[in-house]
């Protein structure tokens, strides 16, 4: 450490040295022609006239910490900020020397001798850059090898505009850098053919694309920020078709000025290829509804429930109540909140199952939570369908106990996170959900507020699709899926989060929410764009094999907005589900029989024929899968498939 601060004040020193030679040169050749042409002014007077300029322009640089700067990688607002420091340092000269001196220096004279000061000062700093940027050059050079070098990976980058010349910049700087930049791509014809950093711009695409396997290339990095979503499904599809592996560089232009902004190349992600707008239901509003009160969150470990206690936090509330039986994901979560936030989030963690009748009501008559977030389930479908009195013991009792907790204890708004598989359901996972929403919807309370709110796949969450084909796709493959056929809606994990807090933030009561989640996505097409973006060519480099329907799978899921099924609420994306609510009675009363059963150990063929009886909406997934090819939902995914067929693939 000692050594550091030496070397840096070393570095201060040297340039004090080289710019007090430098200004003496260029103030003293004015003065001593001055004195030399007007022999009134004595020798004394030149020397006080000398001491002063340097004095007044050393002042002003270190007032404002030009010697603090790194000269190396200096910018236009460095230089501008020592030309700042010399005039001010030049005004300072002439205020004392009016006001003070008893013979003046002549207006012109001062004026000449700070410029030429100036320009010296810049000229030296030019130089230094330049010498440094030569040594670099030279280095890159050297290391240049790329080619040989397996730690080092040939890029082009996609776009020279101030994004495209802050990766040029980072990767050329950084020596540990694992990219090298060779390439910048871009359409203005401006740029084409001139150099950013030692880097040739070449383009447009249309006719490096067909030459661009020919070029020393492994990577090709995406740097073009606030691009629409179908003008980047374009670019994304134009350059899978040269079989490089497709990144992204996330680095916001508006950073310039906030430090904590990461920036990072990273793989696409699939949010990014999404066949609709990102959906965004964030505003102020919403925040305010969660600021000062205590919110609990079950399932808090899990892809949803973490999510929502992130976004609650942002909010300040006056106390967060993070509820799981899986202590790990707890503690991750509490420390990433913990670093994020330090003392001014007031937290508690509880571990605790939702199953365990006494611990929920001891945990809610503690806490006294005024909006409960219900994420805690089980959610695997084929796991459930092996294991279906656990489905039924932790998705509905945990809901029901949950709900009955909050009643009890005057919870002002209680949210059931549910999922479009309890439409029509054809598992035991998507049964018991359905069924927790009857538990919601038959519920009015004079104290507590219930609603449920649906929606389909999460995107990156655990144990979901993409994170599966990712390990795949880094093992070599296969990529496995069920069908073919089968087909899904999406949404992220921000998106479904937002949604849930928008929704306990609304003063209906007893009612389902559903989200308008766009067209659904063949898993297939999934599959064909991850290998493809992640270098290799479908079929060819990574198989994909076929590997049957799971049990209780379903080939598509319905849709979860149907016009003359749902009503219109003032968010557009959200609407909610028509229909009765069930009563209170009938639906403890099933309850019960279903306890009853549970206490009888009863089997999973028991069990699921007893859930049939409670739900007739609830049939064999094999029933529903041999008429899907007529679902308007499957006709609905094939308008989702444009990206592909360019590429030749067979879809």
């Amino acid at each position: 450490m000692k050594r550091q601060l030496f070397a840096g004040k070393a570095r201060i020193l040297l340039l004090l040295l080289i710019d007090i030679l430098f200004l003496s040169a260029a103030y003293g050749a004015f003065l001593l022609r001055f004195d030399v042409s007007t022999p009134a002014v004595a020798l004394n007077d030149v020397t006080v006239f000398f001491v002063i300029m340097l004095g007044s322009t050393f002042l002003c640089r270190l007032l404002l910490r030009v010697y603090q700067q790194m000269w190396r990688y200096a910018s236009s607002a460095v230089y501008l900020l020592v030309s700042l420091a010399d005039m001010i340092g030049g005004m300072l000269f002439l205020l004392i020397d009016r006001l003070l001196l008893p013979v003046h220096l002549p207006f012109f004279v001062a004026v000449a001798a700070f410029s030429v000061g100036l320009l010296v000062t810049l000229a030296s700093r030019f130089t230094y850059q330049y010498i440094r940027k030569k040594q670099d050059d030279l280095f890159t050079a050297r290391s240049s090898i790329a080619l040989e070098k397996p730690n080092r990976i040939n890029v082009a980058i996609v776009g020279a505009g101030e994004m495209g010349v802050f990766l040029v910049q980072e990767l050329l700087m950084s020596r540990n850098s694992r990219y090298h930049p060779l390439y910048l791509i871009d359409n203005d014809p401006r740029k084409i053919g001139t150099s950013i950093e030692g880097v040739r711009v070449i383009g447009p695409d249309h006719k490096i694309l067909p030459t661009i396997n020919k070029l020393p290339i492994q990577e090709i990095i995406l740097a073009l920020p606030n691009m629409e979503p179908h003008k980047r499904e374009e670019l994304f599809k134009q350059y899978m078709t040269t079989g490089c592996k497709v990144m992204v560089y996330d680095y916001p232009v508006e950073r310039l000025s906030q430090a904590h902004n990461k920036r990072l190349i990273r793989d696409i992600n699939i949010e990014d290829l999404l066949f609709r707008e990102p959906i965004s239901l964030k505003d102020k509003s919403v925040q305010e509804f969660y600021q000062g009160k205590t919110i609990m969150v079950t399932g808090a470990g899990g892809s949803i429930g973490s999510e929502l206690a992130r976004q609650l936090a942002e909010a300040k509330p006056k106390m967060l109540v993070l509820l799981d039986v899986y202590e790990n994901s707890i503690y991750d979560l509490q420390q990433e909140l913990k670093r994020r936030y330090g003392n001014a989030l007031n937290m508690q963690a509880v571990i605790a199952s939702v199953c365990d009748y006494n611990r929920i009501h001891e945990v809610f008559k503690r806490v006294r939570p005024q909006v409960v977030f219900h994420a805690a389930a089980h959610k695997h479908v084929p796991l459930m369908e092996d294991n279906c009195a656990e489905a039924i013991h932790n998705n509905v009792f945990g809901t029901y106990y949950t709900a009955m907790a909050a009643e009890k204890y005057g919870t002002g708004r209680f949210v059931l996170v549910s999922t479009d598989k309890a439409v029509n359901p054809t598992n035991m996972m998507g049964a018991t959900k359905r069924l927790c929403e009857m538990v919601v919807q038959s519920r009015h309370s004079d104290a507590t507020q219930f609603a449920a709110v649906r929606f389909g796949n999460v995107l990156g969450s655990n144990g979901s699709v993409v994170p599966l084909f990712r390990r795949q796709i880094e093992e070599g493959g296969p990529v496995t899926i069920t069908d073919k056929r089968i087909i899904r809606y999406f949404m992220t994990i921000p998106e479904a989060s937002q949604l849930v807090l928008r929704t306990g933030t609304r003063a209906e009561e007893s009612e389902v929410y559903v989200l308008d989640m766009g067209k659904p996505i063949k898993i297939i097409d999934l599959a064909y764009k991850l290998i493809s973006l992640s270098g290799f060519v479908p079929e060819q480099d990574i198989q994909i094999k076929e590997i049957g329907l799971r049990p209780g799978e379903k080939l598509y899921e319905e849709l979860l907005v149907k016009v003359e099924d749902c009503k219109k609420t003032r968010d557009e994306r959200i609407f909610i589900e028509r229909g009765e609510a069930p009563a209170r009675d009938e639906v403890d009363r099933t309850l019960r029989a279903l306890r009853q059963a549970l206490d009888m150990q009863a089997d999973d063929a028991l069990l699921k024929e007893l859930m049939m009886r409670i739900l007739p909406t609830y049939r064999h997934a094999q029933e529903v899968n041999a008429h899907a090819a007529d679902a308007a939902e499957v006709h609905a995914a094939e308008e989702t498939r444009p990206i592909m067929e360019p590429l030749g693939i067979p879809i």
